[in-house]
């Protein structure tokens, strides 16, 4: 079965400061409609300007992933991102007074937590996940790889290495996005002693201090660079663990560091606008080749959207005489009225079908499905599948009322729009493979216009009356 599209019950809120700009800044998340996705919003600004969470808006990745619309920029948006994909929230609205997320301790669980807090709900819209259709490759001029692999459901693997006597090597996966909360949520940034110097040279983290980050020692270091860094945080001492970090935290899981990447890469892909089904696999991700690969998915999810409205529905005019009409079908199939769902026949060959039913408002099932709103069911739009893939099967027979077919198995029936009074419904029923021993498998895909409405994956047996 399906989920169904989610958001927050109410607007929760959240105040810190920014990593990089030491500002203060007040977070409220909103609940926001189905089908909006994640957004964020300035309200500090002029217009309150807003600006959705997609990978074509990234600006800088350099030290955190940064996206920028309508006048309006919003640094470090991942760990957020991060929180929302990871509890698969879909739709929410998020509010700032300032330039940049508040960092917090450095991870997603302080998001995660106030999420929880506000409730998650469902909503009536079916969520749309893309599943990946074939490998989606990434390589970068700087070691980083990425790999995208078909799966019916959201794994993630992560591989680092930064060729450190003290991190070494280490890896981070999950499963499934369910795992998210208890084994990667509360993973913290990190960085190199040599690289938080840098940013504390360069004036670049006014917000930090040693209670959101790992700070990975992996030189020697005197007494007084020691005392210097104690100054600069406001701490009375600081000291190197036999670990390699500094004394500021504790770790919270012996690779911490690569479950941050793999954080760092479910709130980077999260901008790619669409719940994913793959199994991505990466090893020395960052913040500029995650944004990459998401625009790489996006590209594809683009051309795959496009493919099957251009070509997928099939095309029919009414003008042109069928290969079956009503009578004919009727001498095929051994369905008569009131549940005949086959009108026409217009494409017949060894492999496809495609069939006509045209949505009257006198159908017997409207008298109680709904008489105020009329829709046909969705198990009656499947039966007209079978029907059109009895016609298939049959149709070539000496004598098809000799034979019947019997569907064994449905898998997969998905239904993403109503099929009202007025509509022409167009079904598609195609083999997947060739029939052996009287089985058969058959994709069905039903339209109205150039949109499907419902699709399935069908299996029947033919067989031969005695």
């Amino acid at each position: 079965m399906e989920k169904l599209q989610t958001t927050i019950q109410q607007a929760i809120s959240i105040s810190g400061v920014g990593l990089h700009t030491g500002e203060k800044v007040n977070l409220t998340f909103e609940p926001a409609s189905e089908d909006h996705g994640y957004v964020f919003q300035r309200v500090d600004l002029e217009g309150e300007p807003k600006v959705k969470a997609d990978a074509d808006l990234v600006v800088d990745t350099s030290r955190g992933t940064t996206i920028e619309d309508n006048g309006a920029r919003v640094n470090t948006v991942e760990h957020v991102l991060a929180a929302l994909a990871g509890l698969e929230i879909d739709n929410v609205l998020i509010k700032l007074d300032g330039p940049e997320t508040p960092i917090m301790d450095g991870s997603s669980k302080p998001f995660v937590d106030i999420l929880l807090e506000a409730g998650i709900v469902e909503q009536k819209k079916e969520r749309e996940y893309f599943e990946i259709p074939e490998r989606i490759n990434y390589m970068d001029e700087s070691g980083v790889e990425m790999m995208a692999l078909p799966l019916n459901d959201y794994r993630m693997t992560v591989m680092v290495d930064y060729n450190s006597p003290v991190l070494g090597s280490q890896n981070a996966s999950i499963t499934k996005m369910s795992e998210f909360k208890d084994e990667i949520a509360s993973c913290r940034t990190f960085c190199f002693l040599h690289e938080l110097e840098m940013l504390l040279d360069n004036n670049l983290i006014k917000g930090g201090d040693l209670n959101n980050a790992i700070v990975i020692v992996d030189r020697e270091i005197e007494d007084e660079e020691v005392e210097h860094l104690a100054k600069l945080f406001n701490k009375e001492k600081v000291e190197v663990k036999k670990e390699g970090i500094l004394n500021n935290v504790d770790l919270r899981f012996h690779n911490e560091p690569a479950r941050h990447k793999l954080l760092d890469m479910v709130g980077d892909l999260a901008l790619v606008g669409t719940p994913l089904k793959a199994h991505i696999l990466a090893a020395r991700p960052g913040h500029r080749a995650n944004v990459e690969f998401a625009k790489k998915i996006k590209r594809v999810i683009e051309r795959e959207r496009k493919n099957k409205k251009d070509g997928n529905s099939p095309h029919y005019d009414p003008n042109i005489t069928p290969v079956f009409g009503h009578k004919e079908i009727a001498k095929i199939l051994p369905h008569k009225h009131p549940f005949l769902l086959v009108d026409k026949v217009i494409k017949l060959n060894e492999e496809e079908v495609i069939a006509i039913k045209n949505i009257t408002g006198d159908q017997y099932f409207f008298q109680g499905h709904f008489p105020e709103e009329p829709l046909m069911p969705g198990v009656l739009q499947l039966e007209a599948m079978a029907q059109a893939g009895g016609v298939l099967v049959l149709a070539d027979k000496d004598d098809p009322k000799e034979w019947s077919t019997y569907f064994v198995k449905i898998e997969n029936a998905k239904f993403k729009d109503k099929v009202v009074p007025g509509d022409t419904l167009k079904i598609r029923m195609k083999l997947t493979a060739p029939v052996r021993r009287g089985m058969c498998i058959m994709k069905g895909e039903a339209y109205v216009g150039d949109k499907m409405v419902s699709e399935a994956l069908m299996m029947a047996q033919i067989v031969q009356n005695k």
